[in-house]
């Protein structure tokens, strides 16, 4: 988010490189400064309805993709997918700092820099053997190269697509023929991974994997002990789950099948008896990591550099909202112990943070400024 707010700072007077974005949507509505705000708000709904329509459309057939086992090919395209961002708007995005900047440099050297910049890229996020920062750093920056192409839209076309995204997140995830929740049933089903960028915030370590055979001892001797109450049918699903668990094969989606946090939710499903030890949705892999979807991180980096362009000081608010909004999110994710969407709480607070903010904040602070009351 910092680095869309400073891309936002920085390239917001350069002309060349704030003309409009263009995608599938704006056949339906493209915003323009001489319209009425009944036509902008009512062209950047049509424009959200059919960009969700094509998201939604798309997912689908991700789903279809992945149920035919077409995983290779998931992979190679969000591969090649990635490298067109890291190349193309990536190096467009340079150029406008190469020129505002006055950096010297030829032709010849920024396309093989360019190049070797976009592969590595591209292997260290679909290569699990690179170095665990090195694929954050990627990630983070094809985040920003996204989250900054979506700030070049008109300002009533983002919010409101904003809005729908969020909406959009809710429906996907918790409607039970949401396309976002066919594809978790189906790959935990099958015990396959999502082919999906996800951000981990913490590696794999030898000290995890040790703990986690420790719960797996503990659960041992839970389960020999209550061999008479327990069926053998649960004890081997227990043990299924346990052996994917240790081997770190977790979904890599909005929402993930993780181990418990302590052993005593392990203890209370044993006494409970219940079909399912993992827990869902609590946003924690196997390993401990906390991981978070790629696309939810550019939604709150679009919020973030929208707010931008306006003011600083709703450049603060939004990201305190969002931050809250997480907090939040994870709140209600341990208390449910379900899937739920990172989406909807934080970008509805950050859009009411930024409306208060302009409104209502902006107001107050430049009176008080005003009246030598504030400094």
């Amino acid at each position: 988010m910092l680095l869309v707010v400073l891309l936002v700072t920085i390239l917001s007077s350069d002309s060349s490189s704030s003309s409009s974005l263009t995608t599938i949507a704006s056949i339906a509505y493209s915003e323009s400064s001489s319209d009425s705000t009944w036509d902008k708000f009512t062209g950047a709904l049509l424009y959200s309805l059919v960009f969700v329509a094509v998201v939604t459309v798309v997912t689908f057939i991700l789903v279809f993709l992945f149920y035919l086992r077409c995983t290779k090919f998931l992979k190679y395209y969000m591969a090649f997918s990635s490298f067109i961002v890291l190349g193309f708007l990536g190096g467009e995005i340079t150029l406008f700092l190469i020129r505002d900047f006055n950096i010297p440099i030829d032709c010849l050297s920024f396309g093989i820099i360019l190049f070797n910049f976009s592969v590595v890229g591209v292997m260290a996020v679909f290569m699990s053997k690179m170095a665990i920062f090195v694929t954050q750093g990627y990630l983070v920056i094809i985040g920003m190269l996204v989250a900054y192409s979506f700030t070049l839209l008109p300002e009533w076309t983002t919010w409101v697509l904003l809005v729908a995204m969020a909406l959009y997140d809710l429906a996907a995830v918790l409607l039970p023929g949401g396309p976002l929740r066919l594809l978790v049933e189906l790959a935990i089903s099958r015990d396959e991974d999502i082919p999906a960028l996800v951000y981990e915030a913490r590696p794999t370590t030898y000290h995890d994997m040790g703990q986690r055979r420790l719960w797996r001892e503990n659960l041992n001797n839970h389960s020999n002990s209550n061999t008479v109450s327990a069926p053998a049918e649960i004890s081997d699903r227990n043990e299924a789950n346990l052996d994917r668990a240790e081997e770190g094969r977790v979904l890599e989606s909005n929402s993930e099948l993780s181990t418990p946090l302590i052993t005593r939710r392990i203890n209370d499903q044993f006494n409970s008896e219940e079909d399912d030890i993992g827990i869902e949705g609590i946003g924690l892999g196997s390993s401990g990591a906390i991981k978070l979807g790629l696309g939810d991180f550019i939604f709150y980096s679009v919020l973030v550099g929208r707010a931008a362009m306006y003011d600083f000081m709703t450049v603060y608010a939004c990201y305190l909202a969002i931050i809250a909004g997480l907090g939040v999110t994870l709140m209600l994710l341990a208390f449910y112990q379900k899937a739920l969407p990172a989406l909807p709480v934080s970008i509805l607070l950050g859009v009411l943070f930024y409306l208060l903010t302009r409104i209502l904040l902006e107001v107050f602070v430049v009176q008080c400024s005003i009246n030598l009351l504030m400094f």
